[in-house]
């Protein structure tokens, strides 16, 4: 029983991608996360290196891995208990994004500690139509709408608490592979939704974002249901989506229209990287 350490996606890939692919829903971050390495380089993210990694059973079966791109949060999925203390032995984490369960006994091997958000998973289930639906309609988004995407890409990462990351990147990415949409009424673009590529057959809806003057509309329910409902019929088994627990109107708005709780995760930190 052991931790497999590596900067290298495609190792990573090869020793636990059949687990991964095997929860895809669960899986959705690690899945997305290492296929922007793949895509862009092990400097996707930061101009530090990603540390992967993953914990071997006395079966030798994968139970557990570990995605760290600094500064966001190790990612862990998965993680066996008895797994816990020699990874906390291995690397010096100081922030963590995991299941409740592994958050949890990480926060047991630190003398202090912060949740800084509780978020839940939802996979969508049987899609019901937003009911009032608003005015308006979706429309693809092209390269057309850039100036208004790069200014709507930082206002969202800065109201979930995201880093900046590379909105240029993500923008001209997915306008040009048909992945972000944009509800327009009356002629007026008042909100987005994108959707991640498909990997093991998961779609994942993000980012979802109004701007505040168009907010209380139900426009981001009903770019989030087009949004959802175009993945479906493109042919994913699977789509999932996060939300803040703290934030009890976008809970409520999936929820309505169809989107199911699968679990917790929580955002941890060691007292000392924080204060």
């Amino acid at each position: 029983m052991t931790w497999t350490f590596t900067d290298d996606v495609d190792a990573f890939l090869d020793a636990a991608g059949t687990s991964l692919a095997a929860r895809p829903a669960e899986h959705t971050l690690v899945l997305t996360v290492t296929a922007t390495l793949r895509r862009h380089g092990p400097h996707a993210f930061t101009e530090h290196a990603p540390v992967l990694g993953w914990w071997r059973g006395a079966d030798g079966k994968v139970a557990g891995t570990l995605v760290r791109t600094p500064p966001r949060p190790a990612l862990l999925h998965g993680i066996v208990p008895e797994a816990v203390a020699p990874l906390m032995a291995a690397l010096p984490l100081t922030g963590i994004n995991a299941d409740r369960p592994t958050a949890e006994a990480v926060a047991a091997h630190w003398p202090g500690f912060r949740v800084d958000e509780e978020q839940r998973l939802y996979r969508l289930g049987d899609l019901v139509p937003p009911s009032p639906a608003p005015g308006g309609r979706p429309r693809a988004a092209t390269p057309a709408d850039r100036d208004l995407l790069l200014r709507w890409y930082p206002q969202f990462t800065a109201d979930v608490g995201l880093p900046p990351g590379h909105p240029e990147r993500a923008v001209a990415e997915r306008t040009a592979e048909g992945r972000l949409t944009l509800w327009e009424d009356g002629g007026v673009p008042v909100s987005m939704a994108g959707v991640s590529p498909r990997l093991a057959g998961a779609v994942r809806v993000a980012p979802v974002y109004t701007p505040p003057e168009h907010r209380g509309r139900g426009y981001a329910a009903a770019v989030t249901a087009a949004v959802s409902r175009a993945a479906r019929e493109s042919g994913a088994d699977e789509v999932p989506l996060f939300t803040d627990l703290a934030n009890a109107t976008s809970n409520g708005v999936y929820t309505r229209i169809g989107y199911r709780a699968v679990t917790d995760r929580l955002l941890i930190s060691a007292a000392a990287a924080g204060g």
